[in-house]
């Protein structure tokens, strides 16, 4: 409603109410977790196929078609989240370079494109080192696709919680997960011990490191700022408290224990287990964390 007029410029000032509800809902939430499978796995095929060249080259092929395919799953969370979905391509023609979603845009055409000629390559070419030449660019990419949400998120005003620094620790954790957990299930029995392993110690470690930091934001986030101590309240006995848990549960906890029992005890069909556990949960944690800071009234 207009309350107030500016006599030297006869202009009309405008109460401006934030709207209410969540606006970034799980459509956002598919659009990071696809994002992060797709990133992720090219994270680990260039691991495997450096450090075990000889076991692992089955996996060129299906890997990139993996990360294709979720690349373009998160492309389309992201275009039908648009206002004007069908104006999209203004993002090329018009850029707003100040704008993460427009750099963001930029480097996901990019590493889409890398991703298809590393795909022409195996699969039409039969050329593993023209693959591995495109792979090495398509890994230095991927670090920052994986990383521009965590931007997109730090530019939102009157969301405490979403700091840019730990939010970047956790997009590329979470694609080590995701990407981990995915080669699990990907390689099954094809790969030998010694695949698993680490395989397994890159899930494991990714898994422990989020969680610590999804902890140190619960407990310590409140000294930070009164409105996150507002927005934690929804997880600390609030409505997303169940959750939260179960997020945290399945996507850290349950696979940092599977992990370390199948290392020390050599089970390791116990790492098929973690890794869908860390792939659903990692979704209902990412989940949360977006819906929570979006519930406090603005106005």
């Amino acid at each position: 409603m207009a309350h107030e007029m500016i006599a030297a410029t006869n202009a009309i000032v405008v109460l401006d109410v934030a709207l209410p509800g969540i606006v970034w809902g799980w459509i956002i939430t598919m659009n990071m977790w696809a994002k992060s499978i797709g990133t992720g796995i090219v994270f680990l095929t260039f691991f495997l196929l450096k450090k075990y060249p000889e076991k692992t080259g089955f996996i060129r092929f299906p890997a990139v078609a993996i990360s294709i395919v979720f690349i373009h799953i998160f492309l389309f969370f992201t275009v039908i989240d648009l206002h004007q979905m069908f104006r999209f391509w203004h993002i090329f023609f018009y850029p707003h370079l100040t704008s993460a979603i427009t750099i963001g845009a930029w480097m996901a055409t990019g590493f889409v494109g890398l991703l298809l000629a590393m795909a022409y390559a195996i699969y039409m070419q039969k050329d593993e080192a023209l693959y591995d030449k495109y792979l090495g660019w398509t890994v230095l990419l991927a670090i920052p696709v994986t990383l521009y949400t965590a931007g997109l998120m730090a530019e939102s005003t009157a969301r405490e919680l979403w700091q840019m620094p730990t939010e970047s620790a956790q997009m590329i954790l979470a694609a080590l997960l995701a990407g981990s957990a995915t080669m699990i299930l990907l390689g099954g029995n094809k790969f030998d011990n010694a695949v698993k392993k680490d395989l397994g110690l890159v899930l494991g470690l990714s898994a422990f490191a989020a969680f610590i930091l999804y902890m140190s934001e619960y407990i310590f986030g409140a000294m930070k700022a009164e409105e996150v101590a507002a927005t934690l309240a929804f997880i600390k006995g609030g409505e997303y408290t169940i959750l939260f848990w179960i997020g945290q549960m399945m996507a850290f906890i349950i696979p940092m224990v599977l992990v370390c029992m199948s290392i020390t005890k050599e089970r390791y069909y116990l790492l098929k287990i973690a890794a869908v556990s860390a792939l659903v949960g990692l979704w209902i944690s990412k989940h949360v964390w977006l819906v929570i800071p979006q519930l406090l009234n603005m106005s």
